[in-house]
């Protein structure tokens, strides 16, 4: 059996993996498409409709149910469209073995396959004896489906709210259940009760006794903490979650969810620890799940895949990882962004990207969510924001409202970012703070007011501007939210070239900049600047709480500096170099702990 590909390509905002199921599926990868913007969606199925002389039918506003049904049927559209593309390679011939060959190539024991179709052409080629051999080994690439749970906005028709089934998440989640796709939804941002409850009303998500289910369950979660509490909420409904996708809190793209000092390494450690009787004790909880709701029983645990992603960059990363952790895949986001052929970025952002250093690509306070939110200085949505700002104009207009969630000043939620709450809060800030604040605090505080941003907005426009979509209503800002690894790649890449980066079949002296710390490290040194932050914006005197739970997160530090410097000391001497490098970085930054403890105990 060939092997399928070793890595997946995670969800990157609205519209930068929105479509990457057309470009790489076909080639074996899965990858992750958002399904929060419908409006997105069904312009673009519009326009592959016209493209690949598909007859459209518009879903408008006026439909009933139109945001579900924009997404099943554009999520039909990626199904259909991937699995043609898939077929004219397995049934390749003279204009498509290029294709075919490309295929091959990428997929990570490729020199074996061609010794496979050697032996089987070695008397006489066979064209439907090589299909034949094709058709069993090769595999279509997962089109998955995120959803961030918090994201639920309720929705109203003529003022009037409607059922809560009708919330935005909640319609992404049937779009998702109605479609035809046999692949998993990934749930992001923590727990959303009602919508997890939700998922119980589509036979999809449940297994029929034997098989895997339809509709397969995922989870992206920080630690082992998390992943179990949500696991069994899952189960007790009879439902099985068959993969925890763990991501650094700190070291990824997007909205980062950092933990209370907890590393990476520590963490996978423990879902490798425990994996088997977690799998042992959901099956049990599942079983009483199912026998209340008189559901086929699965006589065996069903599979529970462990997979991780955030930071990293190289094929010595990527194989450390699989072996110690026994992971099922690792996920390469940012990275990716620089691959056309497998991501959708505008060539201005492009641009941006390629030259952006470690001091472009910053932590920032912009999403309306109020949770941190990685950023690159001098996107161009951020651009507009500043223009909106120098006009006496602060804030958006609002236009897809997917972020509308306060109801601080009106009893309909609106978002943080639009221009009636920035009014409505400045106005606040005048009035009620104006003569108590000094202008230093007044501009501060002002300044947060006015830095959210339009992102669901922003994170989409990428995917209009490379189609050539009309963006009138949109806008031209592009916000875009790279991980903190992009500073180390600096170059355009074919999906040819970074798949062998991944493999290792490229010098990495081609791809990433040679002075890029170790993954680990590169977590640790952000969580040390996270916590040195927040340290320094504690006012004074601090309290007992607050120093109880510096303490714990330094703690918590301390404990994955011990864990790497004992598992660094004793990995093979094949990785010699890099381990004495990492030991030495590990020594430096205990140091930098013991100093931050000091400080939180100076502190008074």
């Amino acid at each position: 059996m060939i092997k399928k590909h070793s890595f997946h390509i995670p969800v990157m905002g609205l519209a930068f993996t929105i479509d990457s199921p057309l470009k790489v599926a076909a080639y074996g990868m899965d990858s992750v498409v958002s399904i929060g913007d419908d409006i997105l969606m069904e312009k673009l199925r519009k326009m592959y409709c016209e493209k690949l002389k598909i007859p459209y039918q518009e879903i408008t506003e006026k439909i009933d149910d139109f945001r579900a049904k924009r997404i099943t049927s554009y999520l039909n559209l990626l199904k259909d469209q991937a699995e043609k593309k898939f077929e004219n390679i397995v049934n390749a011939t003279v204009e498509t073995k290029d294709e075919l060959k490309k295929h091959l190539r990428m997929l990570p024991d490729r020199k074996s396959i061609f010794e496979e179709i050697k032996k089987i052409t070695a008397d006489s080629f066979e064209a439907t004896k090589t299909q034949a051999w094709l058709k069993r080994n090769l595999t279509l690439g997962s089109i998955d489906v995120n959803i961030m749970t918090k994201l639920d906005k309720a929705n109203y028709i003529e003022g009037k709210q409607q059922p809560v089934e009708f919330n935005d998440a909640h319609s992404a989640l049937r779009g998702f259940a109605n479609s035809d796709l046999d692949s998993s939804i990934v749930f992001s941002a923590g727990m959303n009760p009602r919508l997890f409850s939700y998922i119980e009303k589509f036979d999809d998500f449940y297994s029929n006794g034997t098989d895997t289910p339809k509709k397969r369950i995922v989870l992206k979660v920080s630690d082992y903490r998390s992943a179990y509490i949500q696991g069994k909420i899952f189960a007790k409904k009879g439902l099985w979650v068959s993969e925890f996708r763990i991501e650094s809190g700190l070291n990824c793209g997007g909205h980062a969810f950092a933990t209370d000092g907890y590393l990476i390494g520590p963490i996978l450690k423990e879902f490798k620890d425990k994996k088997d009787e977690l799998i042992q004790e959901f099956h049990e909880i599942m079983v009483g799940g199912l026998e209340a709701k008189e559901r086929a029983i699965p006589s065996e645990p069903l599979e529970l895949k462990i997979t991780a992603q955030g930071g990293v960059g190289t094929n010595e990363e990527h194989d450390f990882l699989l072996n110690e952790y026994n992971l099922d895949s690792i996920g390469w986001g940012t990275p990716f962004l620089l691959v056309p052929e497998a991501t959708t970025v505008d060539p201005a952002t492009i641009q941006k990207l390629k030259k952006a250093k470690e001091k472009d690509l910053y932590m920032s306070n912009v999403s309306p969510l109020g949770v941190p939110f990685n950023n690159l200085r001098g996107n161009t949505k951020d651009d507009e924001r500043s223009e909106w700002i120098d006009k006496g104009r602060p804030g958006s207009s609002c236009p897809k409202k997917f972020l509308s969630l306060n109801t601080e000043f009106t009893e309909k939620p609106i978002c943080t970012a639009s221009r009636q709450y920035q009014h409505l809060k400045l106005k606040q800030l005048k009035e009620e703070m104006g003569e108590e604040l000094s202008p230093e605090e007044y501009n501060k505080q002002e300044f947060i007011i006015e830095d959210k941003s339009c992102i669901c907005v922003g994170l989409g426009t990428s995917a209009l501007l490379v189609n050539g979509i009309d963006t009138k209503v949109e806008g031209q800002g592009v916000s875009i939210c790279p991980g903190p690894g992009m500073a180390y790649f600096d170059k355009e890449l074919t999906l040819s070239e970074m798949t062998d980066h991944i493999y290792g079949r490229m010098d990495n002296r081609d791809i990433v900049r040679q002075d890029r710390p170790h993954v680990f490290i590169k977590e640790l040194d952000l969580y040390l600047k996270y916590l040195t932050d927040k340290i320094e914006e504690t006012k004074l005197p601090i309290s007992p709480r607050e120093r109880k739970k510096y303490f714990k997160f330094i703690g918590n530090l301390m404990n994955g500096v011990r864990y790497y410097t004992d598992l660094f000391s004793s990995l093979a001497s094949g990785l010699k170099e890099t381990n004495e490098k990492v030991l030495a970085e590990l020594t430096a930054r205990r140091t930098t702990i013991v100093q931050l403890e000091r400080l939180v105990t100076s502190m008074d």
